[in-house]
């Protein structure tokens, strides 16, 4: 199917109660942190690329494609072209915060996003502002730690530093640097999830170690946070021009905050933007041209990533065109005599989900069901028990995220090389990432309606997500109601 025209880039901004709180709800059309026109308002307090390459130039195209206004605060000047940084040139502090404070009551930010600072004091002076926004509402602060530009030039000395270690990691929701800033951070050297490890440790809130510097057909970027961590991965994109990415890569979780995604779905999408950034670069000057995100990518079923469990790297599976979303009814039942009388209705798709009972109680209730759909021509899944599934010849199994977690790489490996079809849970992006992953047969998306069954950590998904989940998952998507 085509993907569905969204509004803005509405979709997943019922996922996770309360990761960000202020940042938890849909936007309104005006208020503070919103624009005129209703759009959410960022900062960044970053540098000013001559070139129009990275930094303040690199973020308002970022944001512009987030359906963002972004106020563009200097913190640094800096004079350089396509190929080299020829000076670098912290602004005064008094210049800094008079920027802020100009901003300050009339264009209030939902999000902040730091890049080049340039200079200890002036990470001193938005240190303070931070405290100061925060303490009339929440702002989420997003900090990319530029410490040198792409061409080799040095932007930050140890007293920076240090400042940015103490002041801005303890301050920031999420901290995006690339390895070599992640050990300059931690102090030592160090695989990425060990790096974010450390950085959490010093009281970041979540961290992302990007990886697009290094080698490799998949780009991996480590995200550590409260809900996941993973690898994010998508195929390298072989470009020469790739000036402004980390600056867009930050740029994009900032938005993302603002419009009230959790921050693992911020990653997700941050990855897909950075990704059609780089799809987009263009030349300009003789060395390595600029990367330019547009509208619209969130409805790109190639730029969603896939995600693992663990430290080992998943795999990258393409979209698969023209799924077939032919609406049919898939029965969850808790027993076997249940499974008869759904066969009875007409029901052919069917999930037998018993949660408490004896193993014995169990394998006889899951041969029974098979007998049954066997018997109507229709398929079984089996909820969690993967290897009582395989053992009694039902068809499939349905598992849960916790779940898959839970069994460890070597036992999904086993699950996905089995013939037992698979179905996944999916409540998010960064799900949906991990579902991906496993090239599942079915994947399910909810709750789609509210439920008072159970407490959900979820709102419901509504359906414009479900649209969109149709649109991206490549796969055949179960609704699940409530």
């Amino acid at each position: 199917m085509s993907s569905p025209q969204l509004p803005s880039i509405a979709i997943g901004r019922s996922h996770w109660l309360g990761e960000h709180e202020g940042a938890s709800r849909a936007p309104s059309k005006a208020g503070k942190g919103a624009g005129g026109e209703g759009r959410p308002i960022i900062w960044s307090i970053a540098g000013n690329d001559s070139g129009g390459g990275a930094g303040l130039t690199a973020d308002l195209r970022a944001a512009d494609a987030f359906g963002l206004h972004l106020y563009p605060v200097v913190a640094s000047v800096t004079a350089q072209n396509s190929r080299k940084v020829t000076r670098v040139e912290p602004v005064a502090p008094e210049v800094l915060a008079d920027q802020l404070a100009a901003l300050e009551h009339d264009m209030p930010p939902r999000a902040i996003k730091t890049g080049l600072l340039g200079h200890h004091v002036l990470v001193e002076v938005v240190a303070r502002w931070i405290d100061r926004l925060r303490a009339r509402q929440p702002v989420a602060l997003v900090v990319d730690p530029v410490l040198a530009s792409s061409t080799g030039a040095a932007f930050a000395d140890e007293a920076a530093l240090s400042a940015v270690r103490a002041l801005l990691l303890p301050r920031a929701d999420l901290v995006t640097p690339n390895r070599r800033e992640a050990a300059a951070l931690a102090g030592f050297e160090a695989d990425p999830p060990e790096l974010a490890r450390a950085l959490r440790a010093a009281g970041a809130g979540s961290v992302c170690v990007t990886g697009g510097d290094d080698a490799g057909a998949l780009a991996l970027d480590w995200a550590d946070t409260d809900y996941a961590c993973g690898w994010l991965a998508l195929p390298r994109i072989d470009t020469a021009h790739a000036h402004g990415t980390g600056c867009t890569f930050a740029t994009g979780p900032a938005a993302a905050l603002a419009l009230g995604f959790a921050g693992a779905d911020a990653l997700v999408l941050a990855k897909m933007a950075t990704a059609d950034a780089l799809r987009h670069g263009y030349p300009a000057g003789e060395g390595a041209g600029p990367v330019a995100a547009r509208a619209g990518f969130a409805a790109n079923p190639e730029l969603l990533p896939t995600m693992s469990f663990d430290t080992t790297p998943p795999r990258w599976t393409a979209p698969r065109h023209g799924v077939d979303h032919e609406a049919v009814l898939y029965a969850i039942v808790d027993s076997a005599a249940r499974v008869r009388q759904v066969l009875t209705a007409g029901a052919r798709t069917v999930q037998l989900r018993i949660k408490q009972t004896e193993a014995s109680r169990l394998r006889e209730e899951i041969r029974a069901g098979v007998a049954a759909c066997r018997r109507a021509g229709a398929r079984l899944f089996v909820n969690d028990y993967w290897e009582l599934a395989i053992e009694t010849g039902a068809d499939g199994v349905h598992l849960g995220q916790e779940d898959l977690a839970a069994l460890g790489e070597a036992e999904r490996g086993a699950v996905v090389q089995s013939d037992l079809a698979l179905g996944v849970s999916s409540h998010s992006l960064w799900e949906l990432a991990r579902a991906k992953a496993l090239a599942p047969d079915y994947i399910a998306c909810g709750p789609v309606w509210p439920t008072t069954a159970k407490v959900m950590p979820w709102r419901p998904q509504g359906l414009d997500n479900l649209s969109w989940w149709c649109a991206m998952a490549g796969a055949p998507v179960a609704a699940i109601g409530g």
